[in-house]
C-alpha cells in the first residue's frame, strides 16, 4: 500500500511539473508573440514618424523655397536702406525656420541611427572663411571681435564630411554669438600633437593674454576629459595615431555670460534649455546634442569649460585623413591655393602690423599671410614711424589696430605725418570689429582719412578690399556680397537647361536663379514632358528634375530618360545609326540633379539608384548650386556645347 501511495505521489509530482512546464511554455511563447507584436509597432512607429517628418519637412520646405527665392530675388532690386533691411529681416527669420527643420530631421536620425558621414575632398581654411562670413553682420553689430586661426601645420585639405563639420562649428559659434555683448569670440584649429607646446605657452602666459584682453574660461578644463590624452605631470600626452589621419582639435572661446553651474550637466541634452524658456536668447536646445552625436561619429569628443560672466570655451576632436599623399604635395598645393585662389598680384609685398595684443596680432598676420604677403608686427605707432624710417624695408602695406588708433588722435595724426615724408609711402588702413567705431575714423581722420577693413577677416574679403584701395587689381564687382556669382555666370553663360517641376513658384523661383547667371531655361511640369524633350538628339546641357510630381514622378523619369539615353548609345556602337542622326555625340548623358525639398538619406539614395548625377534641397542657396553645376560644367568650361 505504501508503494501504490509513493508512486501515485510521485505520478502527482511529475504530472504537475509537466503540467507547470507546459504552462511554462505556453507564457513563454506568448509573451515571445506579444514582445514581437510590440516590435512591429514600434517599428511601424518608427516607420510612420520618419515619413510624417518628411512629409512635414517637404510641405514647409516648398512654400520656403518661393518665400526665400523671391526675397533673394527682391535685394537684387533697387531698394533703399529700410526696404533692405526689412527683405533681410525676413530672409533670416525664413532661414532659422529652415535651420530649425534641418535641427529636427537630424535629432529624428539620430535616434534611428540613420545618420551617415560623407567621405569627400574640401579645403578647411575656406570652409571656415564661409562660416565667418554667416555671422560678420551681427558680430559687426555688437562690436564683437570675431576671429579664427588655424594653425600652419594642418593640411590644406582634408577628406571627410565637410558639412557636417561646418555644422558644428557653425552650431557653438552662433551659441556664442547669441550669448556675447561684448569681448570676443575665438575659434582656433590645431593637429591635436600641437596641443602639448599650446599648453605650455598658456601656462606662463597672462589669464588677460586673449584676443579682446577681457579674461576667458580656461581652454584646458574643456578637454580635461578627453580620452585622447593621458594626463602626466607636465601637461599631455598624445595616444598613437596612425600617420594617415589628421586629428584636429578645435576650440570656440567666448566672453559671453557663460553657463550657470547648476546648468553645466544639461547642455548636451536635447531640447534641454539653460535658461528659463519664458527669458532665454533664442535657440532649440538640440544644437549642442546633435554636434555631440556627429563628433562620437568623427571618431572625436567634446567638452566645455564655462564660468559665468567670463565666457565658455567648447572644444571639440575630429578625425579626418589628410587630402595630400605627402609633404611635398601638401606644399606645392600650399602654394598653388595661395597663388591662384587667394590672388597672386599680393606675392613678395611687405606688410607691417601695428598690434600690441600678441594674439589678435597672431590672427591679423595668419590672415595677411594667406595672400603670399610678409608681414612683421610691432606694438606701437612710435615703433612703427621708426621702423618706416628706419629704411632697411619698403614697406607696401601698414595695417593699425582700431585701439592704438583711436588711444590718443594726436600720435596718430604725427604718424600720418611721417608716412607722407616717405618717398613710396605705403597705403594705410585701419582693422575694426564695429560699424560705429568705422564710421568715428572717418569722422576724426581729417584731410588723411585711411581705408578701412572690417573684421572679421577672411582672405577672399581681405583681398578684395587691398585690391581695391591699392589700385592691384579691381575688375570683379560683388553685390550684396555674392562673391560666387561670377564664377557662377562664367559656368551657366549660354547653357540651356531644362527645370522639371509641377510647382509653378518653384519654376519661377529655380528659373530666376539660374535666368540671372546667363542660362537659357525651359520649363515643363511633368515628368512626361521631360522625357520628350531629353529624347537624343537635344540641345540641352543639364536638367533640374522635381522629385514628387503627379502622374509620373521625377525617379521613374530619370529612369526613362536613362533607357533613352542607353538605347541610342547602343544602336551607335553597333553601327545602325550614324553620327549624325546622334547629334555627333557618342555617348549620351545629360546631367540630372534632383531639385527637392526631400532631405532624408532614403531619398538620396533612390536618387542615385534612379540615376541622377546630383542633389539639391530646396530652398537651395546659391553656394549649393555652384557646387552642384561646377561638378558637371567646370571642367569642360569653355568649350562649345
Amino acid at each position: 500500500m505504501m508503494t501504490s501511495i509513493g508512486i501515485l505521489v510521485i505520478a502527482l509530482l511529475i504530472g504537475h511539473i509537466f503540467h507547470a512546464t507546459v504552462n511554462r511554455i505556453a507564457k513563454v511563447e506568448d509573451d515571445y508573440h506579444e514582445m514581437m507584436e510590440l516590435k512591429k509597432r514600434a517599428e511601424a512607429a518608427d516607420v510612420a514618424k520618419s515619413q510624417f517628418l518628411a512629409t512635414v519637412s517637404h510641405e514647409i520646405r516648398t512654400p520656403m523655397n518661393g518665400v526665400l527665392g523671391m526675397l533673394r530675388f527682391l535685394m537684387d532690386t533697387d531698394l533703399d536702406e529700410t526696404q533692405q533691411d526689412y527683405v533681410r529681416t525676413a530672409q533670416a527669420s525664413g532661414k532659422a525656420l529652415v535651420s530649425l527643420i534641418n535641427e529636427v530631421l537630424d535629432q529624428a536620425k539620430i535616434e534611428s541611427g540613420k545618420l551617415e558621414l560623407e567621405a569627400v575632398l574640401f579645403d578647411l581654411r575656406a570652409l571656415l572663411d564661409e562660416v565667418l562670413s554667416l555671422f560678420s553682420d551681427k558680430s559687426q553689430e555688437k562690436g564683437v571681435e570675431l576671429a579664427v586661426y588655424i594653425s600652419d601645420g594642418v593640411p590644406e585639405m582634408l577628406i571627410g564630411d565637410p558639412g557636417r563639420f561646418r555644422q558644428i562649428i557653425t552650431n557653438l559659434m552662433g551659441n556664442s554669438i547669441r550669448f556675447t555683448e561684448k569681448g570676443h569670440i575665438f575659434v582656433t584649429i590645431y593637429l591635436v600633437e600641437e596641443v602639448i607646446d599650446l599648453i605650455n605657452v598658456e601656462t606662463e602666459s597672462s589669464s588677460r593674454n586673449t584676443l579682446s584682453g577681457l579674461p576667458v574660461a580656461d581652454r584646458c578644463q574643456s578637454w580635461a576629459g578627453f580620452r585622447t590624452f593621458n594626463q602626466e605631470r607636465s601637461g599631455c600626452t598624445l595616444l598613437s595615431s596612425s600617420s594617415d589621419l589628421v586629428n584636429l582639435i578645435v576650440s570656440v572661446e567666448d566672453t559671453g555670460v557663460g553657463i550657470p553651474q547648476e546648468a553645466q550637466s544639461r547642455v548636451f541634452t536635447p531640447f534641454m534649455q539653460v535658461g528659463p524658456s519664458i527669458s532665454r536668447t533664442g535657440g532649440t536646445g538640440i544644437g549642442l546634442s546633435i554636434s555631440k552625436c556627429l563628433v562620437s561619429l568623427m571618431n572625436g569628443e567634446i567638452g566645455f569649460a564655462s564660468v559665468p560672466k567670463i565666457g565658455s570655451t567648447f572644444t571639440f576632436t575630429a578625425v579626418f585623413t589628410s587630402g595630400c599623399s605627402n609633404s611635398n604635395e601638401y606644399k606645392s598645393q600650399k602654394i598653388s591655393s595661395q597663388s591662384n585662389a587667394l590672388s597672386s598680384e599680393f606675392q613678395g609685398r611687405i606688410a607691417l602690423i601695428v598690434d600690441p595684443r600678441p594674439i589678435r596680432a597672431m590672427v591679423s598676420r595668419y590672415h595677411i599671410q594667406r595672400l603670399g604677403i610678409h608681414v612683421e608686427l610691432v606694438n606701437d605707432l612710435n615703433q612703427g614711424s621708426s621702423a618706416i624710417s628706419g629704411g632697411n624695408r619698403v614697406y607696401d602695406l601698414l595695417l593699425v589696430e582700431h585701439e592704438v588708433w583711436s588711444r590718443d588722435l594726436s600720435i596718430s595724426a604725427l604718424f600720418v605725418d611721417n608716412i607722407r615724408k616717405i618717398e613710396h609711402s605705403p597705403k594705410l588702413f585701419l582693422l575694426a570689429n564695429s560699424i560705429s567705431s568705422s564710421r568715428t575714423y572717418t569722422a576724426t581722420s581729417g584731410a588723411y582719412t585711411p581705408s578701412v577693413i572690417m573684421k572679421p577677416l577672411r582672405a577672399s574679403m581681405l583681398a578684395a578690399c587691398l585690391q581695391r584701395d591699392m589700385g592691384i587689381r579691381n575688375k570683379k564687382s560683388f553685390r550684396n556680397g555674392e562673391l560666387l556669382g561670377l564664377p557662377l555666370c562664367n559656368l551657366l553663360l549660354g547653357r540651356k537647361i531644362l527645370i522639371v517641376d509641377d510647382n509653378s513658384v518653384n519654376l519661377k523661383v529655380a528659373a530666376g536663379a539660374l535666368k540671372k547667371y546667363g542660362a537659357e531655361v525651359v520649363c515643363v511640369e511633368s515628368g512626361k514632358e521631360a522625357i520628350s524633350l531629353l529624347e537624343p538628339p537635344h540641345q540641352f546641357d543639364a536638367c533640374f528634375m522635381d522629385i514628387q510630381m503627379p502622374k509620373m514622378d521625377g525617379f521613374e523619369a530619370t529612369r526613362q530618360i536613362r533607357r533613352m539615353e542607353l538605347n541610342v548609345n547602343n544602336r551607335f556602337q553597333s553601327g545602325k545609326v550614324s553620327a549624325g542622326s546622334c547629334g555627333d555625340i557618342s555617348n549620351w548623358h545629360i546631367p540630372i540633379l534632383a531639385m527637392t525639398a526631400d532631405v532624408i538619406q532614403a531619398t538620396q539614395e533612390e536618387c542615385q539608384k534612379c540615376g541622377m548625377d546630383g542633389y539639391v534641397s530646396k530652398p537651395f542657396e546659391f553656394e549649393q548650386l555652384y557646387r552642384e553645376v561646377s561638378r558637371f560644367f567646370l571642367s569642360t568650361h569653355g568649350a562649345n556645347f
